[in-house]
């Protein structure tokens, strides 16, 4: 099946993403909750910029799923004197291709990637 695109509205901005047919209704619900806690951020007033509300969320969202994992027997979190030693387990802790998902929200939003700031 081709992908069909998928209008979404993330804190006031549209997106229209590429997305399988069959999986339509999770990536609404992704980007309703993707909306919901960058406006949480940036209503709370302390930051303003979008990309750092981005980055807050993301955080708040891996958070929110490697403690919901870490309850439901899935992973166990390192300790953090260990995380930095620590290799990344050889099983990942979720079951999405982030490549793919890195590359529909570059075409999402115009291709227009910042590259890390060292």
């Amino acid at each position: 099946m081709g992908a069909k695109p998928l209008d979404v509205n993330i804190m006031g901005q549209g997106y229209v993403l590429a997305c399988p047919q069959e999986g339509e209704a999770v990536l609404t619900a992704a980007a309703r909750l993707v909306d919901r806690e960058m406006c949480a951020i940036r209503d709370a007033g302390r930051v303003k910029a979008r990309e750092r509300i981005a980055v807050l969320s993301a955080l708040n969202l891996a958070h929110a799923l490697i403690e919901q994992r870490t309850r439901d027997g899935h992973a166990t979190p390192a300790p953090a004197a260990e995380a930095e030693t620590t290799p990344a387990p050889a099983v990942p802790l979720i079951t999405i291709d982030v490549d793919a998902l890195v590359r529909r929200l570059d075409a999402a939003l115009g291709g227009h990637s910042t590259p890390p700031s060292a």
